[in-house]
């Protein structure tokens, strides 16, 4: 917004609550006397709307139809008097109900967003206190205008407040001169609340293709030049509708695209197939993949990312490595002038969304882990997760001889030499390290095969021998080693916060034992990280390394951030969880992948709801983070993408429109190459969006 939010007045959720009591009481008495009254109103402004251009003498002319209307309505033989009792108690307990709600939202307006409301506040304070917040005038009276930033104040108007969604849409389409406008929501998360009023935190405009659940369907009240809404009526698309001569502002029928021509250029890679390579290390279908490397080389593709997976080229026996597929592939794309970007896979595929190949770890591993299951994450229950191994034998020799970490450096550093050529080439611009399932920094705590569903909050994956060591050693240290243990109260797989007495509201996360807890499971992962990627900067000196986060934006508007807690990252409404993550990586001369481009599909809204989804609001935590420290950010899908509207709305996060320091990403990964993508309607779309992550003009910008 504008301008900044003024403070707190200090009046806690309790005091709403029992003046809201006291208004009850004495509002039951008042409805009674002044029901025929609101009826009678209610029928006049109900006739002057449908007849807002009648002579008065036309309206003489309905007068007795009207007076016997609100006759009826008000009983004019006594009806509405002799109401059961049943349904006024009904009525009162109804309206008992809405005016307690009332009070929560008061509070928390007061309490969390800087409202000054008044104790005894009413819609119009809120909307008044809105668009002072956007920066309109508003007087005493009620009459509202821009301030002298924005457009002056027509005469007799009663202007509409804007949120900054809305705004996008006015700089567009010129005002009218109506004498009423449409109202727009002006909600925004408590993410936005917050980093707003943070100093030198970026929050962008929202796209025209944002329709995620933080831009909510909107409704549109016709509101009347004495202040009351008469009518509430849908936004539709495209629509300046002229109703009763009240005009209404809808959004355009073609959202306006922005013109990337002359923008930075951002790299576009696309990720090749999980199967590629199979499990003898060979191309899988060397002509058919040449055939489409040549098509993506047409449109001017920069490259391609490919997975290394350890199950493959380790697979046999500790040390004996076989690249021979690999190197096959990578040839083949020297031979076509594009680049690499490479993954270093130290976990199993097979078991995930989006897996359609089972690639399990190296069989020699296997073998350890069947007479060690203790190198796998282990859950309360003390299921093993062996899609990867648990951090807690990243210092401990059970790998034949050798540590995790040594397994993981002894890797890279075969890769290294086997391909030095196309790394002293430039051809390999990027090496993408491992660090845990599916090759991001996090806990396996979402594991589908062991049941989990969306959006469940998932569970502590600590409880492995080597993981409780850490932990008792961690416990006396501090002083308490009793408190060498799992939390026993935060549920399962599928719960919520509010289910459990650890995640909910005041719950045992915020607690003594809680945050040291919480300290020390996070810490582990950032240890992890640190390690990996120390002797990967190593391995790759020169090269661009980079460690990938996902984006768990489920329970994210819950004040325990649920989900993100069992996966490592301590990031509860109090606290900032992403910042010593990116210290880190920019220790290491890191980069940050991150999965964020395209979370606004209209099918997931309800569920984002339900669950206190807030993906724009954890994209730019994450982001902020990693700009504060001066690191490079690359991107990718998250799902499949194919139309235009997700394309643009990648596009705009790839490339802010209002970043005051002209950021960007340096690369973009589009998720994944198949025949869908070869579509001839579906590459044309890709290849469009290529030319404008280029920075180049097409030839179609409104279409």
């Amino acid at each position: 917004m504008a301008t900044s939010m003024q403070k707190l007045v200090g009046v806690s959720q309790e005091d709403d609550e029992e003046e809201m009591e006291m208004d009850v009481k004495e509002e039951d008495d008042e409805d009674e006397e002044n029901g025929e009254k609101q009826i009678a109103a209610q029928m006049m402004i109900g006739v002057d709307e449908v007849m807002p251009s009648t002579s008065s003498s036309d309206q003489f002319q309905y007068q007795p139809q009207l007076q016997e209307q609100v006759s009826n309505q008000s009983g004019g033989g006594g009806a509405r008097r002799s109401r059961p009792l049943e349904e006024k108690e009904r009525t009162k307990l109804r309206e008992r109900h809405r005016r307690a709600i009332t009070a929560r939202i008061l509070a928390g307006l007061r309490r969390h967003g800087n409202y000054n409301l008044r104790v005894r506040a009413d819609i119009n304070d809120v909307i008044a206190a809105l668009a002072r917040e956007a920066g309109w005038v508003v007087l005493p009276d009620g009459t509202t205008f821009p301030s002298r930033s924005q457009s002056s104040p027509a005469a007799g108007t009663s202007a509409g407040m804007t949120s900054s969604s809305s705004q996008m849409v006015s700089q567009q389409i010129p005002p009218p001169p109506a004498t009423l406008q449409g109202v727009s929501s002006g909600y925004r998360t408590t993410v936005e609340y917050n980093a707003c009023r943070m100093k030198g935190v970026f929050m962008p405009t929202p796209s025209h293709y944002d329709l995620s659940s933080t831009a909510p369907a909107q409704s549109l009240g016709v509101v009347a030049d004495g202040g009351e809404q008469t009518e509430r009526l849908p936004l539709i698309a495209g629509s300046t509708q002229v109703i009763n001569d009240k005009q209404i502002i809808g959004l355009p029928t073609k959202l306006p695209e922005r013109d990337f021509a002359g923008t930075p250029y951002v790299p576009v890679y696309v990720m090749l197939p999980l199967g590629v390579i199979n499990m003898k290390c060979e191309l899988a279908d060397p002509d058919g993949l040449l055939k489409q490397l040549r098509v993506l080389k047409s449109i001017n593709v920069d490259g391609v990312m490919v997975d290394c997976w350890w199950g493959i080229v380790e697979a046999h026996a500790p040390q004996e490595y076989n690249w021979n597929g690999y190197q096959r592939l990578f040839q083949m794309v020297r031979e076509l002038k594009l680049k690499l970007q490479v993954v270093m896979s130290f976990h199993e595929c097979g078991g995930n969304v989006g897996d359609d190949v089972c690639i399990p770890l190296p069989h020699w591993v296997a073998e350890i882990g069947r007479s060690n299951p203790e190198i796998f994450f282990t859950d309360r229950e003390g299921r093993r997760n062996p899609e990867c191994l648990s951090w807690g034998i990243d210092k401990e020799r059970v790998l034949r001889g050798r540590t995790a970490v040594e397994v993981y450096f002894d890797y890279m550093r075969s890769f290294r030499v086997e391909f030095d050529e196309f790394f002293e080439d430039g051809i390999i611009s990027m090496v993408e390290v491992g660090l845990g399932p599916c090759g991001e920094l996090r806990y396996p705590s979402c594991p589908v095969k062991h049941g989990w569903r969306y959006p469940g909050i998932g569970e502590f994956q600590c409880y492995d021998q080597y993981m409780l060591k850490s932990l008792r050693k961690a416990a006396e240290m501090r002083g308490h080693s009793f408190w060498a243990r799992g939390p026993d109260n935060a549920g399962s797989y599928n719960s919520q916060p509010h289910e459990t007495g650890f995640f909910c509201d005041g719950g045992g996360y915020d607690g003594y034992y809680g945050r040291f807890f919480l300290n020390w499971y996070s810490q582990v992962l950032l240890n992890h990280g640190d390690r990996v990627l120390s002797l990967a900067k190593l391995a790759f000196d020169g090269t661009c390394i980079t460690a990938k986060l996902p984006g768990i934006h489920w329970w994210y508007k819950a004040a325990s951030h649920a989900a993100e807690l069992t996966a490592g990252y301590y990031n509860p409404c109090n606290r900032d969880g992403y910042t010593a993550i990116a210290t880190m990586l920019q220790k290491h001369g890191a980069a940050l992948s991150f999965s964020c481009a395209e979370h606004h599909i209209l099918e997931q809204q309800d569920h984002l709801r339900e669950a206190l989804a807030d993906p724009r609001g954890l994209v730019w935590q994450v982001l902020n983070a990693a700009w504060d420290v001066s690191i490079p950010i690359a991107s990718e899908n998250a799902f499949l993408c194919h139309d235009r509207v997700g394309y643009n709305k990648i596009l705009d996060n790839v490339k802010p429109v209002n970043d005051p320091d002209g950021r960007h990403f340096s690369s973009f990964t589009y998720h994944r190459l198949s025949p869908l993508l070869m579509e001839r309607q579906n590459f044309m779309e890709f290849e469009r969006f290529v030319k404008r992550m280029h920075g180049e003009a097409v030839l179609d910008p409104q279409v």
